[in-house]
């Protein structure tokens, strides 16, 4: 009998180190700290797994990602971002609230050879955002690539709690992604059967950790893989902070569940545990069917397959190795964290619909539709007045979930089927996960920066389905524009111009549409809040009813 448990002892510790001996310490990236910042994004290779490098794109010489800029809130920043590549690309800064020419989206092309030289004020709390290409129709091959890399911002709020911020020593990037690759190691961007999982670039990592608090801000790269992070054993995670700031206070989480582009600043303490070694998983067989990450999403016959050996399982994202503690440190969590100025939706002027939708209805695949249109560069969706507070119904008709992120400006969420949401939803966001049918509102204040020339965008961050066109576009309008008018309570109309439909009316209200001659327009209601006006002349229309309101077709 313990000949048979000693044997059992030796082939789990043989079995643990071969396992170990696989594992590639994690690589931290380099800082950039100030508010002159340089970047350029150039091809490179890195030696991702056994046999030929792999192909990647990465700034400042990198052989993959780029650096974490370290910025201040109220600094006046200078950036360069050269474009090395033999392609046009794009810099984005996500989450951050900046203007629209300045938030590097698809209308602020970089040709190949040129740079790019966006100025702004860092406006934004203390909390991790990211830099990544949002060129149409390329954004994933780019960000997937490699080109991405994390923003920290501090600010004096933050600055004052005891919390751990060495960075690489006590406070640790993690960019999480999933990819496919082919047979020869490349990166298939628009591939849906991921199998390599990457933290920071590194296949299979492992990193020491101080026996003591630490700090881990994490970033979901991925194309559309959700993950659901938890330790593999009883020690718990504490939520500290979601995308757009510090929440009220820690969180204690079993699991911290993060979709494209979110992102979650986490805490765990490793206090007493030197030399023991802790497993951070994903936690796929609790993600639901019709989530990316659960089980495979069935598709049509003649579909790739979006199966992946990954899909409703778990499996491991990163080792931690505890070793000896830091001389000083962070002592204990604090009860609270930053203080929450929620917007009351007492302020808001009006509401808007933005409704996702299939191409062909019922399918997995799309393409994905937002407001029944694909995305045009050359049409504005609609018109956001400045210093307007806006509730916006986000209503996915899908049989998908899908992660929503809206460009330049933090919003909070109100509710999910009019259920308030969870606590680790309470903070500021810039996204927000949409499962099949459902329905969330959120409220966002338009402070500033009005550009009548300059949309910024919202969509999915699912990248292949914002590239395909799930993404709308609107502008933020100065005071004197007609559209700032509009009272509280109020439709809109969009989009703006717009073709043979008119969404977001109420076919139960006094409304009445006027040409440009004062003639009154038939209204064809293909719904409660469509209209059908393909018969209608190419010009300018008001709307009765709705004060204000011009929109041209």
């Amino acid at each position: 009998m313990k000949t048979g448990f000693a044997l059992l002892l030796f082939i789990f510790a043989a079995g643990f180190q071969s396992r170990a001996q696989g594992l590639q310490p994690l690589w931290i990236p380099d800082t950039l700290s100030g508010p002159v910042i340089n970047l350029s994004l150039a091809a490179s290779q890195k030696q991702i797994l056994p046999g030929p490098p792999t192909n990647t794109l990465a700034y400042n010489g990198f052989p993959m990602l780029g650096p974490t800029l370290i910025l201040r809130r109220g600094w006046q920043v200078q950036t360069t971002v050269q474009n090395q590549l033999a392609d046009t690309s794009t810099l984005h800064w996500h989450g951050l609230h900046v203007s629209a020419h300045t938030d590097g989206g698809p209308h602020s092309p970089i040709l190949p050879g040129q740079q790019w030289n966006p100025h702004f004020t860092c406006l934004d709390k203390a909390s991790t955002y990211w830099y990544h290409p949002h060129f149409h129709k390329k954004t994933a091959r780019q960000t997937l690539s490699g080109a991405a890399g994390l923003i920290l911002v501090r600010d004096g709020e933050e600055g004052v709690l005891p919390l751990p911020r060495r960075y690489g020593i006590n406070d640790f990037p993690l960019i999480i992604q999933s990819l496919e690759t082919d047979a020869q190691n490349q990166i298939k961007p628009e591939g849906q059967q991921d199998s390599v999982v990457l933290v920071n670039g590194t296949f299979k990592p492992y990193l020491q950790v101080p026996a003591g608090w630490v700090r881990f801000r994490v970033l979901n790269a991925s194309n559309a893989r959700n993950f659901y992070l938890g330790l593999q054993d009883t020690l718990p995670l504490f939520q500290i902070g979601s995308d757009g700031g510090l929440l009220g206070k820690p969180l204690k989480m079993n699991r911290i569940k993060l979709s494209p582009g979110e992102r979650a600043e986490i805490m765990v303490d490793f206090t007493g545990k030197q030399d023991s070694v802790f497993r951070l998983l994903s936690f796929g067989s609790e993600i639901p069917s019709g989530i990316q990450g659960g089980p495979t999403i069935p598709v049509p016959p003649g579909v790739p397959s979006m199966d992946s050996p990954l899909n409703g399982r778990d499996f491991e994202i990163l080792e931690f190795r505890v070793v000896a503690p830091l001389s000083s440190g962070t002592a204990a969590l604090p009860d609270s964290l930053a203080a929450q100025t929620r917007i009351p939706e007492s302020e808001a002027q009006r509401e808007r619909l933005i409704r996702f939708s299939s191409a062909v209805p019922g399918s997995t695949t799309g393409p994905f539709l937002v407001n029944d249109s694909l995305f045009n560069m050359e049409r504005i969706d609609f018109s956001v007045p400045v210093n307007s507070t806006e509730i916006w119904t986000l209503y996915n008709q899908t049989t998908v979930a899908h992660p929503f992120h809206l460009h330049g400006f933090q919003f909070y969420i109100l509710d999910r089927f009019g259920a308030p949401p969870p606590p680790e939803e309470s903070g500021r966001k810039d996204m927000v996960l949409l499962t099949a049918q459902e329905q969330v509102r959120i409220i966002a204040r338009f402070g500033n920066f009005p550009d009548t020339s300059m949309p910024y965008m919202f969509h999915c961050h699912l990248l292949t389905h914002e590239d395909e066109g799930m993404m709308g576009q609107f502008v933020v309008t100065p005071l004197t524009f007609a559209t700032d008018k509009l009272k509280a309570g109020e439709p809109t109309a969009f989009p703006n111009p717009f073709s043979d439909r008119l969404y977001g009316l109420k076919k139960n209200r006094n409304i009445k549409v006027v040409n440009a001659l004062g003639q009154t327009m038939p209204l064809i209601w293909l719904s409660a809040d469509v209209l059908d006006t393909s018969s209608w002349p190419p010009g300018l229309y008001g709307i009765s009813g709705v004060s204000g309101m011009r929109i041209r077709k």
